[in-house]
């Protein structure tokens, strides 16, 4: 029952999306603080304390992330806009995501008969967590896998549609989707499933700690821990980030070594800058959420007519599974995003033959976010040398 309403939710969204971008986006955004704080009050009032708080939380950072970024939403918005303008024009890496999800939902089917027998077995409430959490990590892991199966997939794709200028270009290759499909699946099947272990934890992890780090202000003991915690995760990016894959789509190179490459190809450009700025993955991670939290809770509205006291724990499983249902959609769009920032480092005259218009306003975009970290760099080192000057004793 998940499987199927996690489906149909997915394959809702996407299809939304690609209509309706800008609408669907902010929907996204600000809805999802107000379903996680009714949530919350749902599981207060039926005396889930530990789910009451964990929804509350959950909202409260929700709601200061969005405060925090809200001026970067109309570039967002306009970086969305064109990927899903990409992935229109491009009908076949939709139909490679709904394939993708129902290998995944044929997963389910095999996964669920598992966690049917841990629910209806005798064991302890703490044993019987302890198990559906690993059951649950291993279907993460795998629905991780299939995502960036089909993130390699469009990025080929994306990027050759950039090189040539059109995919009915006359230079391009032959069957273009079967080679990206192929390569995906054969030499870079064990950098997708390396990098997908680590590159969602450490990418969330670093959109909120830019959330915070904007909002802190002139408290310097704060804001040195948190700029010790940033520079550990960028550290941590610089080996496992999502634009690895692009450049495991296009040249075939390990996770690691197109993770390195690739964020070093963005710091020696400044457009590393403008990824900071883009909250386009974060948006996008939004849409799965509440996607994830609608199919959870259809089935724990069920589960409570059929055996309440099992609602969190079938929902929770659930809302995982609608999460990784709608993230195998959702992908293609972030995938389109990634392959358009790399084209845009390489080689920015590909960005500009594509669409000039979007090309001047990434351009303008850039040169502002490297003026205001200029700005900002001035105004660090002024503090500074104002501080040394006041330590420093006058002499007699």
């Amino acid at each position: 029952m998940a499987g199927g309403i996690g489906a149909v939710v997915a394959w809702a969204l996407l299809s939304i999306l690609c209509t309706r971008a800008n609408q669907t986006m902010k929907v996204s955004v600000h809805c999802l603080t107000t379903y996680l704080a009714v949530i919350s009050v749902f599981c207060f009032w039926d005396k889930q304390i530990f789910w009451g708080i964990a929804f509350a939380i959950a909202a409260v950072l929700q709601f200061m992330y969005v405060m925090s970024v809200m001026d970067r939403f109309p570039f967002t918005m306009l970086v969305l806009r064109k990927a899903v303008k990409m992935v229109w024009s491009l009908p076949e890496v939709l139909r490679v995501s709904y394939v993708f999800m129902a290998i995944m939902l044929l997963w389910m089917v095999i996964w669920s008969f598992g966690v049917s027998g841990v629910v209806a077995s005798n064991m302890g409430d703490g044993g019987r967590w302890w198990v559906l959490v690993v059951l649950s990590i291993s279907l993460f892991w795998t629905g991780a896998v299939l995502c960036n199966t089909v993130h390699v997939v469009v990025a080929g794709m994306v990027v050759l549609v950039l090189m040539h200028g059109d995919r009915r270009a006359s230079s391009m290759p032959p069957k273009p989707l079967l080679r990206s499909l192929r390569h995906a699946l054969t030499t870079s099947l064990g950098s997708i499933c390396y990098g997908s272990l680590f590159t969602a934890a450490i990418r969330t992890l670093r959109w909120e700690i830019t959330g915070i780090r904007s909002q802190i202000g002139n408290n310097e003991c704060l804001l040195c821990c948190v700029d010790f915690l940033f520079n550990l995760v960028e550290t941590l990016v610089r080996f496992f980030n999502k634009y690895a894959y692009v450049k495991v789509a296009v040249y075939g190179e390990c996770f690691n070594h197109s993770a390195r490459d690739a964020w070093e190809l963005f710091q020696s450009t400044g457009i590393e800058a403008l990824i900071a700025y883009d909250c386009s993955g974060a948006v996008l991670l939004m849409g799965t959420i509440l996607g994830g939290l609608i199919t959870g809770t259809c089935v724990g509205i069920w589960t409570w007519f059929k055996r309440s006291d099992r609602v969190m724990m079938v929902g929770s499983t659930a809302m995982l599974m609608g999460m990784i249902l709608v993230g195998l959609t959702l992908v293609v769009v972030e995938s389109a995003v990634t392959s358009i920032y790399i084209c845009y480092a390489e080689d920015p005259s590909l960005i500009s033959r594509w669409d000039e218009e979007f090309y001047n306003q990434i351009s303008e975009a850039l040169r502002e976010r490297l003026q205001h970290r200029s700005l900002r760099g001035r105004d660090v080192l002024a503090i500074v040398g104002i501080q040394h000057q006041i330590s420093v004793p006058n002499p007699v």
